[in-house]
């Protein structure tokens, strides 16, 4: 299939809700019509973390008008659409649902065809949506919920080197500025606290080093960063800024660390496959920390491959990528029904054994 495509992409697995229009003429660089997305972040400022009813409510409200100004923005109609492309999983259930029945909406009145998406292969072919890469190449997902190494050698061909056996990177930054009293979400309230800190002062554990795998522990390292903090308040009874910005830059080193090491091993993997042009991509809310993202621009550089880092608009959950992968299923013939179901749990790699445990409704991840 080769003819110009325009579609209609929804996202709304988590607290972002996002709807974006993109276009592709046959083989062409992709190009972002629209991009909008309504944020949460007020909403569960309160309760230090994502609330799933209160998020699913917001993204019924938002959905539609995210739909309306997409359009606008694209100055497009329903009609000029190809299909519509939805994020059907993984995620919070509340969200995913939302989005999925307000795909289904669309297509029923309007006739187009329904893709559903896989949000975490949105976030892995981004770098084909921005930079056109060709496959194989390897992308770490590094975000608030997810941490993966993917070999990407398709459309629909995911292979997982590794990846966290408990925290992600993001739910361990967000742990850990609640542990000290920072604001979220916390991977920028860290980061900020950490500019002015000593890596050096508080030697945190680097977990799982000693394995010659690709696969992580965050759990062990917030554990580590609270018992820090209870012993500095038992000293002096309480913590003062600098010990906070130390905690912080110790902490923050420590996961770059840890991925650096990580890193390192799933690129010899990955370079075993003798990629035409080998390229380490990066996605993920966490790809924005700028002591992260240069440790694994420093191990790219050393290994001899391309790093690509997506803008931050795309690395944090948007609905370009949902889209984009939409036209790539599409593409390949990927249709849907009416049936198409939200799931709450969908790994990428099916032939792998879950990393984060499994129940009545499949592997989370």
């Amino acid at each position: 299939m080769t003819q110009t495509l325009t579609v209609l992409g929804l996202e709304s697995s988590c607290d972002d809700t996002a709807a974006a229009v993109v276009r592709q003429r046959a083989v062409d660089p992709a190009d972002i019509l629209s991009s909008i997305v309504f944020g949460q972040n007020e909403l569960h400022s309160a309760y230090g973390g994502v609330v799933p009813e209160l998020a699913a409510r917001a993204h019924a409200e938002k959905l539609d008008q995210c739909v309306r100004e997409a359009l606008a923005t694209a100055n497009l109609t329903l009609a000029d659409l190809d299909a519509v492309a939805v994020t059907a999983g993984p995620g919070l259930i509340g969200g995913v649902m939302s989005g999925v029945m307000c795909a289904k909406g669309i297509c029923a009145a309007t006739g187009l065809p329904l893709v559903g998406v896989n949000h975490l292969a949105g976030h892995a072919l981004t770098p084909r949506l921005t930079d056109g890469i060709p496959f194989p190449y390897l992308m770490l997902l590094v975000s608030g919920g997810h941490c993966q190494y993917l070999l990407v050698r398709g459309i629909e061909d995911f292979i997982r080197l590794g990846g966290t056996i408990d925290d992600a990177p993001g739910e361990a930054f967000d742990k850990t500025a609640r542990l000290l009293g920072l604001s979220q979400p916390g991977g920028p309230a860290v980061q900020a606290e950490a500019a002015g800190g000593d890596p050096a002062r508080f030697r945190f554990p680097r977990p799982l080093l000693d394995r010659d795998d690709c696969n992580m522990s965050f759990s062990g390292l917030k554990t580590a960063l609270l018992r820090q903090r209870d012993q500095i308040v038992a000293e002096k009874n309480g913590i003062t800024r600098q010990d906070r910005a130390d905690m912080c830059a110790g902490f923050q080193q420590a996961v770059a660390d840890v991925l650096a090491a990580k890193t390192r091993r799933a690129l010899r993997l990955y370079l075993a496959e003798n990629p035409v042009e080998p390229t380490l991509a990066v996605a993920g809310g966490v790809a924005a920390n700028t002591a992260i993202r240069a440790a694994l621009q420093a191990v790219a550089q050393e290994a001899g491959v391309v790093f690509l880092a997506p803008p931050l608009s795309l690395c944090t959950d948007n609905a370009a990528m949902i889209a984009y992968a939409g036209i790539e299923r599409f593409r390949g013939g990927a249709r849907d029904g009416m049936d198409l179901a939200a799931r709450p749990r969908w790994p990428l790699d099916q032939s792998s054994p879950a990393l984060l445990g499994s129940g009545r409704k499949g592997a989370k991840a």
